[in-house]
């Protein structure tokens, strides 16, 4: 009966994460595009992300209805979780991208709950790297408009009250860190999470298909069960706790590049 059951359970691999082109591709330097499951994910969680402000919004009314009071709440938790306590009077003119950041990514993540899909596209290191780059870009170059090249990277690399020996070493190490370092982190984080995520559930929900198919040791289907619920209430925290670690990392940054000199 053991036996029936390893032979009926499929383990997760890595293989979850690679999925053929739907129709034809186009090769450009040796790299391959095309539309496939993970692409459609993407493009479907960006519509229901506009779709969702679209029609939230678009004939606002003093008395709001449901999805207006959805749309709304939505936006006054980034305002003020987000975008107030990381920029301050500056908080309005950075809410639109630390807005998108938010919802594309909860849009994104939640994929990985959604029964027929179970699957998150940010589990896919390209998706959130385009996104930390897009932050690392934008950090930078408004903290080069505020200080001058210069200016900025002095602002970065010499932090204020160290003593003049240590600079040998804060310098390449602040650089690295401040400067290199940052979109890395900002991705592999998103990505490591969901990643695990959609083993941990594969495995639990797969092994209680399995133990079901096993005899006797179906008596710990239940159990199993239960923890692959309990992981899906954790996935749709983690789904909103990651998308806000990125978003307040971003407008952390962006605060930290233009906060005037020590």
């Amino acid at each position: 009966m053991i036996g029936a059951m390893l032979a009926a359970f499929e383990p997760p691999t890595t293989k979850d994460f690679v999925w053929g082109c739907w129709g034809p591709s186009l090769k450009i330097a040796g790299a391959e595009f095309c539309v496939n499951f993970i692409i459609f994910l993407v493009l479907f969680g960006f519509v229901l992300f506009v779709a969702f402000f679209y029609f939230g919004l678009r004939r606002a009314n003093v008395v709001p209805g449901k999805l207006q009071s959805m749309a709304e709440l939505g936006i006054q938790f980034v305002r003020e979780n987000i975008a107030f306590p990381m920029l301050g009077p500056d908080a309005d003119h950075w809410m639109p991208l630390l807005a998108t950041l938010f919802f594309a990514i909860f849009f994104w993540n939640i994929f990985e709950v959604v029964p027929g899909i179970n699957f998150a596209p940010t589990s896919r290191l390209a998706f959130p790297l385009v996104m930390a780059i897009v932050a690392w870009v934008t950090f930078n170059v408004v903290g080069i408009k505020k200080h001058g090249p210069i200016g900025y990277l002095k602002h970065v690399m010499f932090p204020p009250g160290a003593p003049a020996f240590l600079y040998i070493l804060l310098v390449p190490i602040e650089f690295i860190t401040q400067i290199l370092v940052r979109p890395i982190t900002l991705s592999v984080r998103l990505t490591a999470n969901f990643l695990a995520g959609h083993f941990l559930l594969a495995v639990f929900f797969v092994g209680t298909i399995a133990m079901l198919q096993g005899g006797w040791i179906a008596i710990f289907a239940p159990f199993s069960f239960a923890i692959s619920i309990l992981l899906v209430g954790f996935e749709i925290f983690v789904s909103v706790l990651q998308a806000f670690i990125f978003a307040i990392l971003t407008a952390s940054y962006i605060g930290g590049a233009v906060a005037e000199e020590h």
